[in-house]
């Protein structure tokens, strides 16, 4: 067995079991100069990669008019075929997770036996809660349980045309409010961040154990040996980069849809493709002042300013929402989404087409395709800790900040419109149901101004951080390469997230969020299989 690790990896910490390969970080680059500005790119990597969303974005914009029908009709084939697929893969990597917490395989310690963890645990959970927070929790906080509870308790609920979770409960609010809110966690809870932990944990395993480069390729070691160097590895990399970036569109375009609507709520900015367009331009240029700055100087604050906006804006909604219901309602909820948990991850023998394959079927394709990107963010944080901890955490802590978002801001909208009678949330679209709930609150000038704000804030930390995990792929696993190709993927982030609003809106971007995380989803049921393998050959 080899006695080093991948440069830019901290060598394991006692006994270990290091992979004897030759290979090494940056083999296959291609260095070159293109004016002032150096390359180091991975050659077969970048380029496929580079050049297919380059042909897409021209493709997509050329032919806007048949794209949007083209996507919608991709969407709903994928999701309508699959959808067993997705909600049986989703169920593996969930059930994988809660077997590694209790089986022996848990006292694995990433980094090594004698490894310390790099952050306390107070700095640790810090960085989980961040990794779970998002453009998704703005958009889809009041959104979805206020949609779920309204499809529930219609008249028309079961029927082959109702959106209603299992069913619904046609007329009985209570149960209503019950099923919408159980719905709404089963979206945000384990089975999302079991995705995220499988690629996290596989990662960090191979990547700090057993000494691999930092990228996808390296978790096929035990599968595929020397051939992931090769085009085996290079398809999983192309894979990785499609899917991270298509799921980043997905999230920028859905935070440029929200920010835009507030502001037309807010100061009246009228909403046109031109104005979305323009607000992408403008962000994505203050993510690339970021990406220049460097993660401590751009991300990092960022990152701190956004948690502080967040939580200053969750106590307030919880201050002065129906605070008593929603602290009772947080328990109420965990034990609604326990008792619900069975049938809502049932893949097979339903009726609630719509449901299971418009909401959780999109929703599992699009964690699967942030995966890379946030797995490759907790790998990095989580040095040190064992596999049970590791994964214990991973999935309660970020489960738990989820779950009461959700009911601070879907459980008030849900009581504005039962206790009050309040029907504007509901009659909102999507994109506008958190400002139609706000304004019923006091100071909802300041509140939405806010809301746009941590909106726009995390859109620029996704497209930053984004960038550089896309780059670490495409930089053959180096951490360290030349700022310009940061820059280079931050900017077709944007024009990605463009190209798909112009060529058929919300639609487009689910359906590309969904046909990249349908291959992808294979890799990961593959990971799950070397990950095994992987963890028995560790000293425990």
């Amino acid at each position: 067995m080899s006695d080093t690790s991948a440069p830019g990896i901290p060598a394991p910490e006692g006994p270990t079991t290091l992979i004897d390969t030759d290979y090494e970080v940056g083999q296959d680059n291609v260095s070159m100069s293109v004016g002032p500005f150096g390359l180091d790119i991975h050659n077969p990597v970048f380029a496929i990669s580079g050049l297919t969303i380059v042909a897409f974005v021209f493709l997509t914009l050329a032919f806007q008019e048949s794209a949007g029908a083209a996507f919608g009709d991709l969407r709903d084939w994928l999701t309508g075929t699959f959808d067993w697929f997705f909600l049986t893969a989703a169920n593996i990597f969930v059930l994988l997770c809660l077997f590694l917490i209790v089986s022996p395989y848990g006292k694995v310690r990433i980094g090594g036996k004698e490894a310390t963890p790099d952050y306390s645990y107070s700095g640790w959970f810090a960085m989980l809660f961040a990794a779970g927070m998002g453009i998704g929790l703005m958009f889809y906080g009041v959104s979805e349980p206020i949609s779920h509870f309204s499809a529930s308790v219609a008249e028309g609920a079961g029927s082959a045309e109702s959106w209603a979770p299992l069913g619904g409960a046609a007329g009985n609010a209570a149960d209503s409010r019950d099923l919408g809110m159980a719905a709404t966690i089963f979206h945000w809870g384990l089975h999302p961040w079991a995705i995220y932990a499988i690629v996290a944990l596989a990662l960090a395993l191979f990547s700090y154990n057993k000494g691999l480069p930092l990228t996808m390729r390296s978790v096929f070691y035990p599968i595929f040996g020397e051939r992931v160097w090769g085009w085996t590895g290079h398809i999983i990399d192309i894979l990785a980069v499609f899917a991270t970036l298509f799921g980043l569109a997905t999230s920028l375009g859905f935070g440029a849809e929200q920010a835009m609507a507030g502001l037309n709520h807010i100061f009246g900015i009228e909403v046109t493709d031109f104005s979305k367009v323009m607000l992408i331009v403008g962000i994505t240029g203050i993510a690339l002042l970021s990406v220049v700055a460097g993660l401590d100087a751009g991300v990092k604050r960022l990152s701190e300013i956004n948690m502080v906006l967040a939580a200053l804006l969750l106590v307030f909604v919880l201050l002065v929402g129906p605070t008593v219901a929603i602290f009772t309602g947080f328990f109420h909820n965990l034990y609604e989404y326990a008792r619900y948990l069975p049938e809502l991850s049932n893949p097979f023998g339903r009726t609630d087409d719509n449901f299971r394959q418009g909401w959780t079927a999109f929703y599992w394709a699009w964690w699967i395709s942030w995966s890379p990107f946030v797995g490759m963010f907790i790998a990095r944080v989580s040095r040190g800790r064992t596999v049970r901890e590791f994964l214990t955490c991973v999935l309660i802590i970020p489960s738990l900040v989820s779950v009461f978002w959700m009911t601070t801001f879907g459980g008030t909208a849900i009581d504005q419109l039962v206790n009050d009678g309040y029907q504007i949330v509901v009659d909102a679209p999507l994109e506008l149901k958190l400002f139609a709930m706000l304004e019923a609150l006091p100071l909802q000038q300041i509140t939405s101004f806010i809301a746009i704000v941590l909106v726009i804030v995390f859109f620029v930390t996704s497209s930053d951080s984004g960038s550089l995990v896309i780059d670490t792929i495409t930089a053959g696993g180096k951490i360290d390469a030349p700022v310009p190709q940061r820059v280079f993927w931050a900017c077709f982030e944007g024009l990605v997230a463009i190209a798909l609003l112009l060529g058929g809106g919300l639609a487009a971007l689910q359906a590309m969020a969904v046909s990249t995380g349908f291959p992808f989803t294979i890799v990961l049921l593959l990971a799950c299989f070397a990950i095994l393998k992987g963890l028995h050959s560790e000293p425990r």
